[in-house]
């Protein structure tokens, strides 16, 4: 097994290990150290030996034990005993381990602790929970990479310093973190969703941020944001099949057919937005999923847009929740009800010093100045966008948008 496939080993199976191992040893350090190490000599095994017939579970009994040797060489093998036994083996000839043990709702509430900075709890548990790197995540808060990582460094040494116990804590201790933990969980779907193809490494994201919005909705049925964004959720991956064409390239919302749509989805994600609507529908987050509500309603691509209303929503969600984000999304809505022009003004208005790493900020620019006929201007936009792309599906949708202003190929500015 080459390096790129253990590298997809770790990134489907990295947060399950991870959590598995804190809970055991209630020790982060430890938990990411030893995953590191497994995976070094994973590396060396599976180069000589070839892959394991279930390379996590192979990955998950090398890094316990390379846990263990840590706490015996610091000498604390006796006093943390009850949680280093040795793991059980399934299968006497192959050698191969059980099931690894999903504590990553625990671990998110860990991240989520009040000790930890509000700011830093979301970050974490990225980190940890769905091992994104440093400069993933601060791109998704707009951050500068370094202060990202001072944050990682100092919310783990407050949890080890506070003694924060591995555990989903009882209903009395959800308020506190549950906007942290719901926060963490949009993220972790947005990495998943911006990969419109599904075949980028963040593509598995999609299938646990469902999971997980199940678990919480089950243990938290009174709270409106977490059925907003079991909504949200459903909603979007319902589409995901009409979101590319055959030939790769992205397909915009307004172009997907509504009968490629994922039904049942729609259906359950229905059920989550009424539920949210009933308890408060005065949320940010019950707000977006109406959103995403008024675009799954469309039944085939002759029904026309729901600009107008996706635009008075949009205008509530500013009141609740005013940040560039959400203006970047209302300028695709402003733009169809009211003119490229007028769009184009509001994003003037907005402080693009923390949007230079902003790929929609670029995007929805890019494409306003392309329907005002500024062609110069469009180009260095969709330079811009086309620079922060990670994707194909993005990459290929962008360049022939770029393209569309060029008679004659022309070279990036």
């Amino acid at each position: 097994m080459n390096g790129a496939a253990l590298e997809r080993v770790f990134r489907e199976a990295g947060g399950r290990i991870i959590a598995a191992l804190a809970s055991r040893f209630r020790d982060i350090d430890l938990a990411e150290d030893a995953l590191a190490e497994a995976c070094l000599r994973g590396v060396a095994a599976w180069a000589r030996d070839g892959a394991p017939q279930d390379p996590a579970a192979w990955l998950y009994r090398a890094a316990y034990r390379c846990a263990i040797d840590v706490l015996r060489q610091r000498g604390l093998a006796s006093r943390l005993a009850p949680y280093v036994a040795e793991p059980e083996v399934a299968d006497g000839d192959t050698g191969e381990l059980m099931p690894i043990p999903d504590e990553r709702l625990a671990l998110i509430f860990l991240c989520c602790h009040p000790a930890v900075a509000i700011e830093a709890r979301a970050a974490l548990t990225l980190r940890l929970v769905c091992g994104l790197s440093t400069r993933e995540i601060a791109h998704a808060f707009l951050v500068p990479e370094a202060t990202l990582a001072q944050r990682l460094v100092r919310a783990k040494r407050k949890i080890a310093e506070a003694g924060v116990p591995f555990e989903v804590p009882g209903a009395d201790g959800w308020p506190e973190r549950m906007d942290a933990v719901l926060s963490t969980l949009e993220v972790v779907y947005a990495k998943a969703h911006e990969d419109a193809a599904g075949k980028g490494p963040h593509a598995g994201y999609a299938l646990e941020a469902l999971e997980l919005t199940r678990v919480l909705a089950q243990l938290a049925p009174e709270d409106p944001d977490v059925m907003a964004l079991a909504a949200t959720t459903r909603f979007t991956e319902a589409r995901r099949s009409s979101r590319t064409d055959s030939e790769g390239s992205m397909v915009p919302l307004t172009e997907q057919d509504p009968q490629c749509w994922d039904r049942p989805l729609i259906g359950q994600a229905s059920a989550y937005l009424d539920r949210a609507l009933a308890l408060d529908p005065h949320r940010p987050r019950v707000l977006q999923a109406a959103i995403h509500a008024l675009w799954c309603a469309r039944t085939s691509l002759a029904e026309p847009p729901p600009w107008r209303r996706v635009l008075e929503l949009y205008d509530l969600l500013l009141q609740l929740r005013d940040d560039p984000v959400v203006r970047v999304n209302r300028a695709v809505a402003l733009a169809e009800v009211s003119g490229a022009e007028t769009a184009l003004h509001e994003l003037a208005a907005l402080d693009a010093t923390g949007l230079g790493d902003y790929l929609p900020y670029h995007a929805v620019r890019a494409d306003l100045l392309r329907r005002l006929g500024r062609n110069a201007e469009a180009l260095q936009a969709y330079d811009a966008a086309i620079a922060l792309v990670a994707t194909a599906a993005e990459r290929e949708w962008l360049e022939r948008r770029r393209a569309s202003l060029c008679p004659h190929p022309c070279a990036n500015s």
